[in-house]
């Protein structure tokens, strides 16, 4: 390892990335919330510190909204921030971008929380405990820790290195999709997602629907003069099952084994409104599994031909409404053969002995926007997937620091230090 490599790496303070990783935590950044722009704030504050030159910027939401290829939101928003950080010097533009969302999900039922405190940042056994822990603070704070190690190692970067904070990316992708229309690029990109030690490189998509189900009201003691809304729903969702069934045959290789890369899920439904009286409407929402490489306009045609052919007589008469609320998200994928695959590996292998394997997920990510706007990239984060938005969310610490030390030699090597 060259002496530059090695003064970076040293540079690395693993106490204070996990106390970083504690304090973020601590901020309840759930997605359209203040916190999440308080987050940004903090996390602008703190490359401002490693001697980055930072963009902050408020969004202008109605501007984006209207802009082509807008990948929707679900969360009510009433503001939102942008940061992006470059090092200063250097030539063209930046050889890598490291990029981490800020946002988490909701918390859910507390109770179910270890001491009912989803914020707390509990560390127990090396690993930290918390909502957004494992997606994603743990890859968000790996970056800031490399920008944070490049300034302490007092090294020079040939080529510019930028860190890319975003929100929304729960709910859809708006702030990165923000920070790409503002001009922020780079020849290549890691997002920081949960990756349990695998490089990912390509994503399946997910897209947000919502279903109306039509009834007929009647009062409970002569539920016969009704149709009840619920009942009707049932053959729908045995048809979505089956259209999951049929999108999931002769799955890619690159998923690994993954039986079903591309789910089809109910996350609600709502139906009624008095308890004695036969439903007249239900809503469901939830999530379409878009395939590799799928126009997701497709993806939807199959989805709502699918609804449509649901079997029951009232159905045929009365027909499900299908629309496309909240989060769009395509599938997307590092363009075959590049080398930024390669170069991850060896950082991997050249800091913890092992080479990952590479992998696709069955989930969206900022990764399309970017390989959309002509940024080849990549997933390597740390965290398990399986923890992410559930009451037992956590990190083992030893792959905060894994990953820490790999982003910092790929950084390194990608932007020639001196």
């Amino acid at each position: 390892m060259h002496d530059v490599e090695a003064r970076v790496l040293n540079a690395i303070d693993p106490v204070e990335t996990v106390n970083l990783l504690a304090e973020t935590v601590r901020v309840p950044s759930v997605t359209g919330t203040d916190a999440e722009s308080d987050l940004q704030h903090r996390c602008a504050r703190l490359l401002t510190e490693a001697g980055m030159n930072v963009d902050v910027w408020k969004l202008d939401l109605p501007a984006l909204t209207a802009r082509p290829g807008f990948p929707g939101t679900e969360a009510p928003r009433t503001e939102g921030y942008g940061v992006a950080a470059v090092t200063p010097g250097g030539e063209g533009p930046p050889a890598l971008a490291l990029q981490g969302h800020v946002d988490v999900v909701p918390t859910g039922d507390l109770a179910k929380w270890a001491g009912s405190d989803p914020f707390a940042a509990r560390i127990e056994g090396g690993v930290l405990h918390g909502r957004g822990a494992c997606d994603m603070k743990a890859g968000l704070v790996a970056n800031l820790a490399v920008a944070r190690a490049f300034a302490q190692a007092g090294v020079r970067l040939t080529r510019p290195l930028a860190v890319h904070c975003v929100i929304s990316e729960e709910d859809g992708g708006l702030g990165a999709f923000a920070t790409l229309a503002r001009g922020h690029t780079a020849e290549a990109a890691v997002i920081t997602e949960p990756t349990s030690g695998a490089v990912i490189t390509a994503n399946a998509g997910a897209l947000t629907f919502r279903l109306e189900i039509a009834g007929r009201a009647a009062h409970g003691a002569t539920r016969t003069e009704g149709v009840n809304a619920i009942e009707v729903f049932w053959p729908v969702f045995e048809a979505i099952r089956r259209l999951e069934a049929e999108r999931n045959r002769n799955v890619p290789e690159v998923f690994g084994g993954n039986a079903m890369p591309y789910p089809i899920e109910v996350g609600t439904v709502r139906a009624g409104d008095w308890a004695s009286t036969v439903p007249d409407l239900l809503v469901a929402e939830g999530r379409l599994g878009v395939r590799l490489d799928e126009d997701p306009a497709a993806a939807r045609a199959a989805f709502e031909e699918a609804v449509a052919a649901a079997g029951h007589p009232w159905l045929r008469a009365n027909p499900p409404v299908v629309t496309w609320p909240g989060g769009q998200f395509a599938s997307g994928r590092l363009p075959a053969g590049h080398e930024l695959l390669e170069q991850v590996g060896r950082a991997v292998a050249d800091t913890t002995g092992r080479r990952p394997v590479e992998s696709a997920a069955p989930y969206g990510s900022d990764l399309r926007l970017y390989t959309a706007g002509g940024i080849p990239t990549l997933h390597y984060g740390p965290g398990d997937v399986r923890f992410a938005h559930a009451p037992r969310e956590q990190v083992d610490l030893r792959e905060l620091h894994e990953v820490t030390r790999a982003l910092a030699l790929l950084a390194v090597r990608r932007c020639a230090a001196l």
